[in-house]
């Protein structure tokens, strides 16, 4: 399992790092193509959260609960959402860049934080219940982990 998490860190850390050396590669950048270059960021890593809770929201739908499956996307938020915090570092709220990010990201950054590492901990609890299989369980875990993503959304995204 400590394998498989240290693969997705290792591949998200080269993708920023391509992100990184691009930008070195092209020169100094603006203020504002470092605050477009961070909403790209931002985005796509709630595209792959998405893309990790795909499967497991299905099964909260219906879908056949497959432990592990569970357990492998568990592990991915559990990774990305490790990630949220460091990702709004750059306050674009000045710059033109479209984005469903709410000002109250940085007015109200300990509580951003705060939910950011609850949806962390509560992918945790998934994959651990992933690993005893049972259903029940699972589908409560799951159940939270998607809480945790709507309080953030309910919170700190535009409408």
């Amino acid at each position: 399992m400590l394998t498989r998490i240290c693969v997705i860190g290792l591949a998200a850390a080269a993708a920023l790092m391509a992100v990184s050396v691009g930008s070195a590669q092209t020169g100094a950048q603006t203020p504002e193509q470092q605050a477009e270059k961070a909403v790209k960021t931002r985005q796509g890593l709630f595209d792959v959260q998405a893309f990790a809770f795909g499967p497991v929201g299905a099964m909260l739908k219906g879908a056949p609960v497959d432990p592990a499956v569970v357990q492998k996307q568990a592990a991915r938020i559990q990774m990305t959402s490790g990630m949220v915090a460091e990702v709004f570092q750059l306050d674009t709220r000045k710059f033109p860049a479209k984005s469903k990010a709410s000002q109250l990201i940085w007015d109200k950054k300990p509580d951003f934080e705060k939910k950011a590492t609850d949806l962390q901990n509560a992918a945790a609890t998934l994959e651990m219940v992933a690993r005893k299989g049972e259903r029940g369980a699972i589908l409560e875990a799951a159940g939270k982990v998607g809480e945790a993503c709507k309080a953030c959304h309910d919170d700190f995204r535009e409408k």
